[in-house]
């Protein structure tokens, strides 16, 4: 391999990594995703205007959100990555069970399926910055 090529292919694998490790895990245990992210990290989800800028609202968020969610099945789709960039996109269907998944177009007890599309701004094998664009369903 080139050797101009191998730290850009490292980084992308670093950033995979780190996503692959988010996405499996953050519903399971939030606290163990936390140190994926970069101690400036911000997360967004504009189509329920939702904007978190430290460590304790992400996480508080996540705590929040999936303890009001039930029946999750993730269905991967599509996922590449850059050395700056990782894409994940996937299909969710869930139970709303509770009123901590703040705005969300369905009502509590509905079953739900969303489209979602991350988009993870990473520095340094770290998530720098989280957007979620979510098109929500209900079934």
């Amino acid at each position: 391999m080139n050797a101009l090529l191998q730290p850009a292919t490292d980084a992308v694998a670093r950033n995979l990594e780190a996503v692959d490790r988010h996405m499996r895990d953050e519903a399971r245990d939030p606290d163990s995703v936390m140190a994926l992210y970069t101690d400036d990290a911000v997360l967004e989800i504009p189509g329920r205007g939702l904007r978190f800028d430290t460590l304790s609202a992400i996480r508080d968020n996540y705590l929040r959100m999936f303890a009001s969610m039930a029946e999750i099945e993730v269905v991967p789709m599509d996922r590449f990555a850059t050395a700056e960039r990782v894409v994940d996109e996937c299909l969710v269907r869930l139970r709303i069970t509770g009123d901590g998944v703040t705005n969300a177009p369905v009502p509590i007890g509905s079953r739900a399926e969303l489209r979602l599309l991350h988009v993870f701004h990473m520095r340094d094998g770290r998530i720098a910055r989280e957007e979620v664009f979510e098109g929500w369903r209900q079934l």
